[in-house]
């Protein structure tokens, strides 16, 4: 990956646990913000996201073995979707208006542990263990996602920042998510929001998600089209160790 301009930094620290390559990296590292004492939601000021959309969709992967480490990742103990109060309100607002359209949010992922981030350091440190290369990173050797895309912190961490698609549903609520280009935690330029390979349908289908998500306050990351921080984030000095339970 190596397209992102100087503009992107700002939102690296919102990163899905993924850094940036290194030849773009500031001379100054960015402040690591401090782990709170908060040992679960509630004490974090936090909300699980169906208590204010009962009926939204959820694909949370990592408490499953659909994701790049081939497994349940530490921390998720439970398919939830945490997120500072303040966020969770604005992707309320977020899904209000798509279904205006006769469109849904699916999420991927909302807070995520700080242990689980550690988790995905010791896998990506694990050279022996390459089940999911064809899926997730099949142009790339493994040795490279360590450092340029799985970082020791993540934005997720914060409560503010949150993986997602858009979904057509009918009158029923039967749902399907639309064509992106690629799959979630796709390790390869074509994930990049602007990947001027996508077709006009998924470029399309990137930017209204980009646009419904821009109104209530949220900044896309620029190398995953489905990552999104709210803006300002509530603690941008403070990472949760909670459970997802």
């Amino acid at each position: 990956m190596r397209t992102p301009a100087w503009w992107v930094l700002a939102l690296l620290l919102s990163a899905c646990g993924h850094a940036p390559p290194r030849s773009i990296l500031p001379a100054a590292a960015p402040t690591v913000p401090q782990r709170s004492p908060a040992r679960d939601a509630d004490e974090a000021g936090m909300v699980e996201l169906r208590s204010l959309v009962p009926d939204l969709a959820y694909d949370i992967r990592y408490a499953g073995s659909r994701n790049f480490t081939g497994r349940p990742v530490a921390g998720y103990l439970a398919p939830r979707c945490y997120l500072l109060r303040p966020v969770a309100e604005a992707l309320q607002r977020v899904e209000a208006s798509l279904r205006e359209q006769g469109l849904s949010l699916l999420i991927y992922d909302c807070y995520r542990p700080m242990q689980a981030v550690a988790d995905f350091v010791a896998w990506a440190g694990d050279p022996g263990e390459q089940s999911t290369k064809a899926a997730y990173y099949p142009n790339l050797d493994k040795r490279e996602l360590l450092g340029d895309y799985i970082a020791p912190t993540s934005g997720h961490s914060r409560g503010a920042t949150l993986d997602l698609t858009l979904q057509r549903c009918d009158a029923g609520r039967r749902c399907a998510p639309l064509d992106m280009g690629t799959s979630y935690d796709y390790f390869d330029p074509s994930a990049h929001t602007d990947w001027p390979g996508a077709t006009p349908q998924q470029r399309a289908n990137r930017q209204r998600l980009l646009q419904a998500m821009a109104r209530e306050g949220f900044a896309n990351y620029p190398l995953e089209w489905w990552h999104y921080t709210y803006k300002p984030e509530p603690t941008p000095d403070t990472a949760y160790d909670f459970p997802l339970r």
